[in-house]
């Protein structure tokens, strides 16, 4: 796609990748058979190809709307369509650049403006997120329907393994999960005890960034990558002769797929583009680190599951990271008779905040998507990401977990 970049972006190192991401899209239109919010809205820049059209004009020169704005909103940034590419346009970061420019153009509604201050101000803070949670569990009858469906009961986390391993590797627990899902983390932290591997936590380490940064405060989302640069430094540094780890392991698919772009992010911070770079490097979500140990889970598991489970592949794991077949592959070592359902590779409606910011069409995808799951005809769903298992479980009596925990469950 040709394309002539205007004054305020050319030669810039946002500009610079835009253009060649622009230049290698061929506006076939195959990534539009893709994308959730195409599918259901029906309208060409409601798809990647129209929205790549919207984000080419707004960086040579036109000026954008609140409908361009909203069209760039509705996006899940899912990434399916990157999949679906066969040219490879890195349609995510173009979403990136295009939303930030667009942000700092179009005002934003009062009320949609609060939302979204709210939203970068709170979740990203442990120390307000958690009491604010539990808060908001004890008056859940009292929410919008939208917030109350998502404050289930938190399982509790059970005990944290105390044994000392040779093996080490540091876990991020991040900013909602240890209110919403706390026995996550402590799931795999006994799985890999078992496995004898310890699991550490850097305490100044928090929000992974992506939060912020695709609600357009990219600023603050890239500080909050330098602080878990600053924390994790020390586990990965042989210099700082502290305990060293051979990887930092992601319970959570979203933050993987962020903590995997810190590189690429930070590469023109000269204080951090080195450090990042090494720590998307040793990045890995749980599902790429437990292979290694499928003969050992098989042997170990005692605890068989007499029913039916149904994997629900995060977008952050499939199109994010790329990474399938890894989850399902380990728990069919384990014995667990576990199946993917009818399009499996779209979005449940989750994207970070997008169920809260757009709930109608949030509520169409998830709805959907546990029709599929359901018709599997499985007693239990997993996945591997917190909040698509928040979102999910907002719409079924069917309990969902994330896949450590059933794991867990059967080595215990």
């Amino acid at each position: 796609m040709q394309t002539n970049l205007a004054d305020f972006i050319k030669g810039t190192p946002d500009g610079d990748e835009a253009e060649a991401i622009l230049r290698a899209c061929v506006h076939c239109g195959f990534c539009t058979a893709t994308c959730p919010t195409y599918q259901i809205l029906g309208d060409e820049l409601d798809g990647p190809r129209g929205r790549i059209y919207l984000i080419k004009q707004v960086l040579e020169g036109a000026t954008p709307t609140r409908k361009t704005q909203l069209h760039l909103d509705r996006c899940l940034t899912c990434r399916n369509c990157e999949t679906t590419c066969p040219s490879g346009v890195r349609y995510g970061r173009l979403a990136d650049i295009g939303r930030r420019v667009v942000e700092e153009r179009v005002p934003r509604p009062p009320l949609d403006r609060i939302k979204r201050t709210l939203l970068k101000e709170t979740l990203p803070r442990r120390w307000i997120f958690t009491p604010a949670f539990k808060t908001g569990r004890a008056v859940a009858p009292l929410l919008p329907p939208t917030l109350s469906k998502k404050q289930q009961p938190a399982a509790d986390a059970g005990a944290w393994p105390r044994r000392e391993h040779a093996r080490k590797m540091l876990v991020l627990d991040g900013c909602v999960q240890p209110a919403m899902a706390p026995n996550i983390n402590a799931a795999a932290a006994r799985v890999l005890d078992a496995l004898g591997v310890q699991l550490l936590v850097a305490p100044k380490a928090g929000c992974c960034g992506a939060l912020r940064y695709h609600l357009n405060d990219q600023a603050a989302g890239l500080d909050d990558m330098r602080r878990n640069v600053d924390a994790w430094w020390p586990y990965v540094d042989p210099a700082s002769g502290g305990p060293q780890v051979e990887a930092i392991l992601m319970t959570a698919s979203g933050c993987g797929a962020t903590v995997k772009e810190y590189g690429h992010l930070l590469a023109h911070d000269e204080r951090y583009a080195a450090k990042a770079a090494r720590i998307s490097l040793l990045t890995k979500d749980l599902s790429e680190v437990l292979p290694e140990f499928e003969a050992q889970v098989a042997e170990r598991a005692r605890h068989m599951v007499d029913e039916r489970v149904a994997f629900h592949p995060p977008c952050t794991l499939q199109h994010g990271q790329q990474i399938r077949g890894k989850v399902e592959s380990l728990l069919r070592a384990a014995g667990v008779d576990v199946v993917l359902c009818h399009e499996s590779h779209m979005c449940c409606g989750s994207a970070g905040t997008y169920s809260v910011l757009h709930p109608e069409l949030a509520a169409e995808l998830r709805d959907r998507k546990l029709a599929h799951l359901e018709a599997t005809g499985a007693r239990q769903i997993v996945s591997a990401n917190v909040g698509c298992q928040t979102h999910l479980q907002s719409g079924t009596q069917l309990p969902v977990t994330h896949w450590i925990e059933l794991l867990d469950r059967m080595l215990a």
